[in-house]
């Protein structure tokens, strides 16, 4: 069953996805050759609960973190612990916030230090395919023009979309439907029409599209070990436009000053 939300609640939800974007921030000045995911886990959480919100994530399904990090070859659910961050890694952060009952979701691949020129591509070639499916995310396309949108520009550029994980609607819910895959056939799948919420989240690997879950239960990893990024953002569908609830301004502010993080 998909919610529609009122323009009321879309903008409860904006505003739980600016927490994101906040927290996103904060995560970001800290990010550097050394620091522990969890040191980036508790900043978040402390962020979140002082300024009124929940970690969405923390307890879901038993997941014991409030940020999803993933690290070079781990595609998304990477558990904060003891591991250091090193140069030359890319780090997936993924943050949800419950803030007035309704969940804001966005992800972003950061590059730590000096990384390789064809990883940073890789990273660029995701971005665009998340704004590629943003395009299409308007009032009578389908589902399947979001899916088709991200998985022709990713591939024209010789990489692969994962296949077992996928976008979803989001509401007063982390994961509502309906399910937003990164690869289909255009013209197929539900209609959009407004006050449909979506979480667009392309996630893309260097390799092959073939994933494996590590022994921890949790965490989602190229079976070939090749480099994987995730961008997702938040949308509205919109009549002509999709109005992105979520924001990357705050991360792009915070890494202009953290010269550990290429912007």
């Amino acid at each position: 069953m998909i919610f529609y939300k009122t323009k009321e609640e879309i903008e409860l939800l904006r505003q739980s996805n600016l927490l994101v974007g906040q927290t996103h921030a904060e995560v970001a000045k800290l990010i550097q050759p050394g620091i522990t995911t969890e040191i980036l886990n508790n900043r978040a959480e402390e962020f979140i609960l002082d300024n009124g919100g929940v970690p969405a994530f923390k307890g879901y399904n038993g997941f014991p973190g409030s940020l999803c990090i993933s690290i070079n070859d781990e595609v998304v659910h990477g558990i904060p612990g003891k591991r250091e961050i090193k140069d030359g890694d890319i780090v997936s952060i993924d943050c949800g916030v419950i803030l007035n009952e309704f969940v804001g979701d966005s992800a972003y691949t950061y590059p730590v230090g000096e990384v390789a020129e064809d990883t940073l591509n890789l990273l660029r070639v995701t971005k665009e395919s998340l704004y590629k499916g943003i395009e299409m995310a308007v009032t009578g396309n389908r589902i399947g023009d979001i899916s088709y949108a991200v998985q022709k520009h990713a591939e024209s550029f010789g990489y692969s979309v994962v296949r077992e994980l996928v976008g979803h609607g989001v509401g007063r819910n982390l994961h509502e439907k309906p399910e937003v895959p990164n690869f289909g056939k255009r013209g197929s799948g539900t209609v959009l029409s407004e006050g449909m919420t979506l979480a667009i989240e392309p996630m893309i690997n260097a390799g092959e599209y073939v994933v494996a879950t590590a022994a921890d239960n949790w965490t989602v990893t190229t079976l070939d070990q090749s480099m994987s990024a995730h961008f997702e953002h938040t949308v509205a569908i919109g009549k002509n436009k999709a109005d992105i609830l979520s924001t990357f301004k705050y991360i792009k502010e915070a890494l202009e000053e953290n010269i550990n993080v290429p912007v």
